[in-house]
């Protein structure tokens, strides 16, 4: 019995000893086949798993550039921007060029460039194979190796976590007489590549259906630039176009980034928060970021604008308006604005990100729609000046001026260039499209904007006389006495080509500045008043560019909106003023220091049927014009 116990004990020992060796063997053979080492000759596997290393570095490397670049190693046709639209094909992020999903072509055309996962891959292969050619085996040819290849074919997998490698290559190995040979290799490496993909086409997606980002940009315009109000006052409200342009990119500057995927990578300082927050329908794991430069292109139009300014003038001041003897300023302005984001997706040392071109028109989120890869190609304005002509600019007494030089046709405006001054001249010869009816518009410093109708498209000089402005300081009267609670709404119309017109209010304003010429000047006295005003609703039109590329070639349509006036407690009555037509001339305002309007006092009034009557004696009183 002890000797069976005893072999039986043997022969288990032996059992153990020979699962071990085949567990050993097992692992081996995984440890081995994992790194495609399995069957490579100890003396050959340094010279290999070199050769494996260079696959998996090159694969890092491409991996890291199709991250960096929106899934591209190898950008699409590049595809320049224009004065109209100022996007190119890709955006310049750190001084790389990386591909748009979606952006606006120079010529108002919708475009895609969302690589597909097959694209992926086929150029993260031709990158492996560019690149295996830089694979560097001197250090084991000192040894004494000799190694022989041909040229290889890749196959990449792109999965979630890893991206899995094939190559096809004839690998020869020698050493002395020892002699190793593969022609079939894999290795793979840890990426998150494929997972930020994934995540990326979801949040591309959300955004091309839902225009998330379109919707935020709207909130930011209407609440950082005048779109539509009514303001009570009797001044004209004027806002300077790049004032507002620098607005509108300091706030996307500051909430674009707050702009939130939501998911488990940040916490909300507030309820509030959540208005920025994101739902794409899976959480995000790992960081997501809205990133948007200064510094990026930005397209942006207003109508109506003019020579940079926007203005909106004050109602019941004009003729005809009757019982209103009140002042308020409607305005409803209507934008294209266009700029790029930048959406990266990251954790730890990995990125992926991709530019989209967010595009408001007409104040309202682009529709979806479909896009158009194929090139079209659609003349545009500036592009075809066919017709030479020499414009020149002097002052009023002939003296030559240099002048920037417009020429606009429709809503299109093209830049010509300066005048420049040789001798007693200030001239500029160059071509402008074919348009009949455009206007060559000349500015210079310290002068009015001087406008051109070019009614007959064969004539081939232009001679601009540009009125100098002068500053003079501004005094109102009524009934021979200086306003001190009042104030005075004075509107100026220059009489010309294009009856220009300037608005000052007194006192807020002390300061006035005018050129000669004649000119229709109505001046408007205000007291406090309290009478009582029923509200009205009224609708109002402005024409806009038409959208896409009838836009493009100058076409417009009507957008109307209804403007509610409320009830209304007239504090500001018409207490006094009159009209004067008056020719203003260069001597006298090159030798005044002050410009004072004297005008009649009606008296304020208390009632409806008196503040018509005053608001009517506007016309029948006189105004005098003194220069001191």
């Amino acid at each position: 019995m002890l000797e069976k116990e005893g072999l039986k004990k043997g022969h288990v020992s032996v059992f153990i000893i020979v699962a071990i060796v085949l567990v050993g063997l097992i692992i081996a053979y995984f440890v081995l086949t994992s790194s495609d080492n399995a069957g490579v000759p100890q003396n050959f596997q340094p010279v290999y798993n070199y050769y494996l290393q260079c696959i998996q570095s090159n694969t890092e490397e491409g991996a890291k550039i199709l991250g960096s670049k929106g899934g591209y190693i190898e950008n699409p046709t590049f595809d320049a921007g224009s004065e109209y639209m100022p996007f190119s094909s890709e955006l310049s992020f750190l001084g790389i060029g990386v591909p748009y999903w979606y952006y606006i072509s120079a010529n108002g055309i919708v475009k895609e460039q969302v690589p597909a996962l097959t694209e992926i891959e086929n150029q993260l292969n031709e990158y492996i194979i560019n690149e295996m050619k830089y694979c560097d085996f001197s250090e084991f040819e000192k040894q004494g190796y000799t190694i022989v290849y041909d040229e290889p074919s890749v196959k990449t997998r792109i999965n979630s976590n890893t991206i899995d490698v094939e190559v096809e290559q004839n690998l020869i190995l020698s050493f002395g007489t020892e002699y190793f040979r593969k022609d079939s290799h894999s290795t793979k490496i840890n990426s998150a590549l494929g997972k930020f993909y994934e995540f990326a086409q979801k949040v591309y997606s959300v955004h091309n259906e839902g225009m998330f980002l379109e919707n935020y940009t709207v909130d930011i315009l209407r609440l950082y630039a005048p779109v539509d109000d009514t303001e009570l006052t009797c001044s004209p409200k004027i806002w300077k176009v790049s004032d507002i342009r620098e607005d509108l990119t300091e706030a996307i500057s500051a909430n674009i980034p707050a702009i939130k995927i939501k998911g488990d990578y940040y916490t909300l300082s507030s309820e509030e928060n959540k208005y920025f927050e994101v739902d794409v329908g899976e959480d995000a794991n790992f960081d997501v970021n809205f990133f948007y430069s200064p510094d990026w292109p930005m397209k942006m139009e207003v109508w109506p604008s003019e020579d940079g300014l926007m203005t909106a003038d004050p109602v019941g001041i004009q003729e005809n308006l009757g019982m209103l003897g009140f002042c308020y300023v409607p305005y409803h302005f209507v934008y294209d604005l266009a700029y790029p984001v930048m959406i990266q997706l990251y954790a730890g040392d990995e990125m992926f990100q991709f530019p989209v071109v967010v595009y408001i028109n007409k104040n309202k989120p682009r529709e979806p729609a479909i896009t158009d890869s194929v090139p079209q190609v659609v003349p545009e304005l500036c592009d075809h000046k066919v017709r030479d002509i020499t414009i020149s600019t002097y002052n009023t007494t002939l003296d030559p001026v240099e002048a920037k030089i417009k020429f606009k046709c429709f809503d299109t405006s093209c830049s010509l260039g300066n005048t420049s001054i040789e001798g007693e001249d200030s001239t500029l010869t160059t071509k402008i499209p074919q348009c009949v009816n455009g206007f060559l518009i000349a500015t210079a410093e310290g002068y009015d904007t001087k406008k051109y109708l070019l009614s007959d498209m064969s004539e081939s000089s232009s001679f601009l006389v540009l009125e100098k402005n002068y500053n003079l300081s501004l005094e109102v009267e009524r009934g021979g006495n200086l306003l001190s609670d009042d104030y005075a709404v004075l509107n100026f119309i220059k009489i010309g080509d294009t009856n220009t017109s300037k608005t000052f209010s007194y006192p807020e304003q002390k300061y006035i500045t005018l050129s000669p010429g004649d000119y229709e000047i109505t001046a408007y006295i205000y007291s406090n008043s309290t009478i009582r005003l029923e509200g009205s609703t009224t609708e109002k039109c402005v024409d806009v560019p038409k959208s896409g590329l009838l836009g493009v070639v100058g076409l417009t349509e009507k957008k109307c909106f209804d403007m509610n006036i409320p009830n209304q407690i007239v504090s500001s009555a018409v207490s006094g003023g009159g009209t004067q037509n008056y020719y203003i001339t260069e001597s006298e305002l090159s030798e005044s220091s002050k410009l004072i309007i004297s005008a009649k006092s009606f008296g304020v009034p208390n009632s409806a049927t008196e503040l018509q009557k005053n608001y009517n004696s506007i016309s029948t009183n006189d105004l005098e014009v003194i220069f001191e």
